[in-house]
């Protein structure tokens, strides 16, 4: 069986179990626990951080403001519905976009 040396650091930090008997539950869980907490914080909420700035980015969107799709299209918002962002990529033509589409708002 192998064990990781983390998982040696914590045993050794415990009273050793007898010979034939198995180290206690919470010394074998707690290396699973860290680990758990540990990939929360470098990977699920810095996820969640930015699904909600651009929840809120594109709940913003108005005429006017700059945008830039996730094709690389850039352009102007005209026109805003629910689902539907009008786009002004030069002059006289507009395109309809999906507001999921929809990656960054440029500064002005």
């Amino acid at each position: 069986m192998h064990v990781s040396p983390l998982s040696r650091a914590i045993l050794a930090m415990g009273p050793s179990p007898a010979p034939g008997q198995q180290p206690s539950f919470w010394v074998q869980i707690l290396p699973l626990l860290l680990m758990g907490v540990v990939f929360y914080f470098l990977l699920i909420a810095p996820q969640r951080r930015r699904q909600k700035q651009l929840q809120e980015m594109l709940g913003s969107l108005k005429s006017g403001d700059a945008i830039v799709t996730s094709g690389g299209i850039h352009g102007k918002v005209v026109g805003v519905t629910d689902q539907i962002v009008q786009v002004r990529i030069a002059d006289g033509v507009r395109i309809d976009v999906s507001r999921s589409a929809i990656a960054a708002k440029l500064p002005d």
